[in-house]
């Protein structure tokens, strides 16, 4: 499942599930008791992918935005063994980490990913891809990497400014055929 905006305070009744974005992230910076829900499933064996911009890490972590950004490395760490989750850090950089290992840098991207919506198909994608993999035991690090990589690389072929979500989702599309 993948769980994002919209829905406010009655997103905290499907926590957690499988990839957090937006609201989700929210509820969970403000309510103890769904980050400890977190550690339970970490504990369980069962994945958990957590897909903050800047702001909504420094939420996550009690801090702020210019302090993430600071060390956007750490940050993403500090979240990946905090709450036992794959953390995908949005922004110039996307970072990705996962708990007990180095985190990773996507190397692709532009500022249009800054474009409303674009975060959302991040989200999509990756769990899409996590639900057709999930039989063929792929990790949860190893779908975060791709949709990342997948999502910048798709950017590079937009030739409109802004972009649009539904247009992301077309060029994502393309790269899969090719």
């Amino acid at each position: 499942m993948v769980c994002g905006c919209g829905g406010g305070h009655t997103v905290a009744l499907v926590l957690p599930r499988l990839v957090l974005d937006a609201d989700a992230l929210n509820a969970i910076a403000a309510e103890s008791d769904l980050r400890a829900l977190l550690g339970d499933r970490a504990r369980r064996g069962a994945a958990t992918v957590l897909t903050p911009h800047p702001l909504e890490a420094a939420r996550l972590l009690g801090t702020t935005s210019a302090a993430v950004q600071a060390d956007r490395l750490a940050a993403a760490r500090a979240l990946a063994e905090r709450d036992g989750c794959v953390v995908v850090l949005k922004g110039s950089g996307t970072v990705v980490a996962a708990p007990g290992g180095a985190p990773f840098v996507n190397p692709t991207g532009n500022a249009a990913l800054a474009t409303a919506g674009t975060g959302d198909v991040l989200a999509g994608w990756r769990g899409g891809l996590w639900a057709q993999r999930q039989r063929a035991s792929v990790q949860a690090l190893d779908v975060a990497l791709a949709a990342v990589y997948v999502h910048g690389a798709a950017v590079h072929r937009a030739r409109v400014s802004p972009l649009r979500a539904a247009d992301l989702i077309e060029l994502m599309l393309a790269l899969g055929d090719e």
